[in-house]
C-alpha cells in the first residue's frame, strides 16, 4: 500500500474516533504510538495528523496532537455556526431519513434515556454522539454534512463539559426525543426549529456553567 493510501486510512480512522467521541479532551495523539498501533512508519501518521489539524479536528501541542482547546470567543463563534448550519441540515435529514437511520436514532435515544437514573455520563456522552452522528449521516448534502463535521472536535469539547450538568442532562435527552419525533413525522420545519432550540439550550448550559465557574473563582 502506498504512503498516500496509508495516510488516508489513518486519517479516516482517527477522524472516525473523534466523531464517535473516543478521543478525550486531555488525550494526546502521538505519531510514534499510532504508527506502532497501525503497523506503519511515522511519516504517513504525521501527515494524517497534520491534515486533521488543517481540517479543524485537532491542534498541535508540545506533547502530540489533541482536540482543540477553545477560548470563550471561539466557542461563541462555533455556536453561531451551529445556529446557521444545523437547522438546514436537520430539515434536509427529516426529508431524506431512512428506516435504518431511524432505528439507530431510537437505539441512541434509549441508551441516553437509560442514563437519567444512574448519571453514567460516559455512557450518556457516547449515546449522544451516536445520536448526532446518525442524524448527520442522513443529511443528503455531502458538503453541508462535512462542514458540520469539521467542527466536531470543538463541539465535543464543549459537550463534554456541559453534559455533566444534571439540568443539561435532562434537557438533552428531552431534546433528542423531540428531534426524533420530527424525523419520524418527516417534518422539515419542525426539525429545523427543534435543532435550533437544541443549540440554544446547549449555549445556555455552557453560559450557565461558565458563570458558575467565574463566581467560584
Amino acid at each position: 500500500m502506498s504512503r498516500i493510501n496509508h495516510r488516508q486510512r489513518i486519517h479516516d480512522t482517527i477522524r472516525s474516533r473523534i466523531l464517535r467521541g473516543e478521543v478525550a479532551p486531555d488525550e494526546r495523539l502521538v505519531d510514534t504510538a499510532i504508527a506502532a498501533e497501525m503497523g506503519v512508519s511515522r511519516m504517513p501518521v504525521r501527515e494524517a495528523l497534520m491534515q486533521l489539524v488543517s481540517e479543524g479536528y485537532l491542534e498541535g501541542t508540545t506533547r502530540g496532537f489533541a482536540l482543540p482547546r477553545l477560548g470563550h470567543d471561539r466557542i461563541a463563534e462555533i455556536f453561531l455556526l451551529r445556529r446557521l448550519l444545523e437547522p438546514r441540515a436537520a430539515a434536509s435529514a427529516a426529508q431524506a431519513i431512512s428506516a435504518s437511520d431511524l432505528a439507530r436514532l431510537h437505539q441512541s435515544v434509549s441508551e441516553s434515556a437509560a442514563t437519567l437514573g444512574n448519571e453514567d455520563f460516559e455512557a450518556f456522552y457516547r449515546a449522544s454522539e451516536a445520536f448526532r452522528n446518525a442524524w448527520l449521516q442522513a443529511v443528503p448534502n455531502g458538503e453541508l454534512r462535512a462542514a458540520i463535521q469539521r467542527y466536531a472536535g470543538q463541539v465535543q469539547a464543549v459537550r463534554l463539559a456541559t453534559m455533566r450538568d444534571p439540568l443539561a442532562h435532562r434537557i438533552i435527552v428531552a431534546g433528542q426525543r423531540e428531534l426524533l419525533d420530527t424525523f419520524e413525522r418527516r417534518d422539515p420545519l419542525a426539525a429545523a426549529d427543534r435543532i435550533l432550540r437544541f443549540v440554544l439550550d446547549a449555549e445556555a448550559s455552557y453560559q450557565r456553567l461558565r458563570k458558575g465557574a467565574e463566581t467560584r473563582d
